[in-house]
């Protein structure tokens, strides 16, 4: 910012003085003395090179400068308020937060949170998508869904997903002069690959017999949205889990090109921390979740 601006305890004390047009009711409001608010405005003032206030004995009264700027300052004050709000929203004790990878939020969790709005609607969360397994912040944090093997030191992990790899394509691709008809036929395709995966490509060739196709070929990206819909472009072949492929396959983007899923061990799993999570309203969310994952894992026992 090219232009330096005032310190805000500067303009802070001016603001709550000018609403109440007193230092020492500002005083009382920011707990401060009434001498500092004194100090810190006189300083605004030598800043600014105007007087903001008329000092009388017993009362102040704007100037019409101070008045002229006390909108401005309000209006400073009232975007930034909004602004922290919209960023970082309620202070954590009051808001549920779950952290969980971005395809996950997208393509399991959000098509189910309706479901948990009508059983549960007054208990407001806030759900945080990310990319990598990173550390998990008990400041920031209440739950979080990560993949993998369900071992991660320190923290309880409840199982939310039981997965099988399919190869997705582009409705086009499925048929035509240079059709996916067998495995094999992938070698005439450009390969999708998810970082952050440990079983992927070179898994499901092996298990669907295509020796001739180089797992390691093609374009990686971060997440599995992104897979989805460059495959949905036809420029690729993407690698579906079962728990994510569901929203694609039913709007007809995607399409299996072979019924052959492969069963694997890694999952999603949702963790807290070994103590226990320490919102009053954690076991809400993670109870809920955990019905749903039973749920979609055998939906004709819902109570499983």
């Amino acid at each position: 910012m090219g232009q330096k601006l005032p310190p805000l305890a500067w303009l802070r004390a001016f603001e709550s003085a000018a609403r109440h047009l007193s230092f020492t009711h500002a005083a009382g409001e920011l707990n401060l003395t009434q001498a500092a608010i004194s100090k810190q405005v006189k300083l605004l003032e030598h800043y600014l090179r105007e007087p903001l206030f008329q000092r009388r004995p017993r009362s102040l009264v704007l100037t019409k400068v101070g008045a002229a700027y006390l909108p401005k300052v309000r209006d400073a004050f009232d975007r930034l308020a909004a602004g922290t709000q919209e960023v970082f929203g309620n202070r954590r004790s009051e808001v549920l937060t779950l952290r969980a990878a971005a395809g996950f939020a997208v393509n399991w969790i959000a098509p189910r949170l309706p479901h948990f709005f009508e059983q549960h609607p007054k208990t407001p969360i806030r759900i945080v998508s990310s990319i990598w397994n990173e550390e998990f912040d008990k400041e920031r944090f209440d739950l979080d869904i990560r993949y993998g093997n369900g071992k991660w030191p320190g923290f309880a992990s409840h199982r939310l997903t039981w997965e099988c790899l399919e190869p997705l394509c582009a409705p086009d691709l499925a048929r035509g002069n240079n059709a996916l008809k067998s495995p094999d036929d992938l070698a005439n395709h450009r390969l999708l690959h998810v970082m952050g995966y440990e079983e992927g490509w070179a898994i499901w060739l092996g298990a669907a017999g295509a020796r001739s196709v180089d797992a390691g070929r093609g374009i990686q990206v971060d997440n599995s949205l992104l897979a989805f819909e460059i495959a949905a472009t036809g420029a690729g072949v993407a690698l579906g889990r079962t728990s994510l492929i569901g929203p694609d396959l039913g709007s007809g983007r995607l399409v299996r090109p072979f019924a052959q899923p492969v069963a694997i061990r890694e999952a999603f799993h949702l963790i807290e921390p070994g103590d226990g999570a320490s919102h009053p309203d954690a076991h809400i969310l993670r109870d809920w979740l955990v019905s749903q994952a039973n749920r979609a894992r055998d939906p004709a026992n819902p109570d499983a």
